[in-house]
């Protein structure tokens, strides 16, 4: 069963006419980064790339805010984002469209039954392909892709040639630290496509983002949630630490284990060394992280310890050590 999926994101109508021009490019840009945070100098490299015509591979681990720049790059042109997952089920067919089986034994093959799929979608309607995990898709079906960029149109058996509307745009993101059930690209691939890495944001803009999407107000936890999932990005023995989604979600189970457990949510200040926290507090951050991030972190196969063990050893050098080395003597 295939697990190939795409949604559209529609901006409002009046977004239509500035993909033509109605809009200057800085206009257009300082709109978006109302909608992303932390995210200025990629915002500003991604658009000027699609606004030039370009097809681009985004690479950068998860949860650094690419889906979020190209909904908001597409919503301010009122343009389609058609989203596919990129993997083995990702069939030429599958990305192109099909003729539907009981019509075409009813009345033949017909353009009228043909049913496309997101790479028709996105060249009909203008709009962004974005292709997820692209490293992922098979050969044959990035030959096809690079058919589309290099022509922007499309020759379909029975249906004929589809023309891209001058909006169309190919954007594919890959996980550079993902290296199992992925492809090496050809240089054909990468001939056609600009590139941009994007990495984590700093902790300031990581904290706000954690701010924005929670709710959460209290300086503390969002603090411990963001500086906690920020470190399993560098200890030692994981290749692969937590986006900011972890953080988001620390947060979140931790408000609402203070709630349960009638905890008060401590007011030191997030800019203060992490001491003297009470340990109700402490105890139930560390069992929000074991939910929210013992899911997402990847550990070195060499690694005895488990995610938990890990996890635990992160939170005593945030709460214990690193306090303890700070005080005086």
């Amino acid at each position: 069963m295939t697990t190939v999926s795409h949604r559209t994101v529609e901006g409002s109508p009046l977004a239509g006419s500035r993909a033509t021009g109605d809009s200057s490019v800085v206009d257009l840009r300082d709109r978006i980064a109302a909608h992303v945070v932390g995210r200025e100098g990629e915002l500003e490299l991604l658009l000027a790339t699609v606004a030039a015509g370009r097809d681009v591979l985004i690479e950068g681990p998860p949860g650094t805010s690419k889906t979020t720049l190209l909904r908001a790059i597409t919503a301010e042109w009122g343009i389609p984002l058609v989203f596919v997952e990129g993997n083995a089920d990702l069939t030429p067919s599958r990305l192109v469209g099909h003729h539907n089986p009981a019509r075409v034994l009813r009345e033949d093959y017909t353009e009228d039954n043909f049913v496309p799929g997101p790479l028709v979608e996105a060249m009909r309607t203008g709009g962004f392909l974005y292709v997820e995990e692209f490293n992922r898709a098979p050969e044959d079906t990035l030959n096809t892709l690079l058919t589309a960029m290099a022509e922007r149109q499309i020759t379909v058996p029975r249906v004929g040639t589809i023309e891209a509307l001058p909006t169309f745009r190919v954007v594919a993101s890959m996980n550079p630290y993902d290296n199992i059930g992925t492809t090496r690209l050809s240089s054909s691939v990468h001939d056609r496509m600009s590139r941009l890495a994007v990495g984590y944001q700093d902790a300031d803009a990581e904290r706000g983002i954690v701010r924005l999407r929670t709710g959460v107000r209290n300086e503390r936890l969002v603090t411990d949630a963001v500086a906690l999932t920020r470190a399993t990005r560098e200890w030692d023995g994981v290749t692969q630490g937590s986006s900011v989604r972890g953080a988001i979600d620390v947060a979140l189970i931790a408000t609402q284990l203070a709630e349960m457990r009638g905890v008060d949510l401590p007011e030191a200040p997030g800019d203060t060394p992490p001491r003297n926290l009470p340990e109700e507090y402490t105890s139930l951050v560390l069992d929000a992280m074991l939910v929210g991030l013992s899911g997402r972190i990847h550990l070195d196969a060499t690694l005895e310890a488990g995610p938990e063990a890990v996890l635990r050893k992160i939170w005593e050098d945030h709460f214990l050590l690193q306090p303890a080395a700070a005080e005086p003597g």
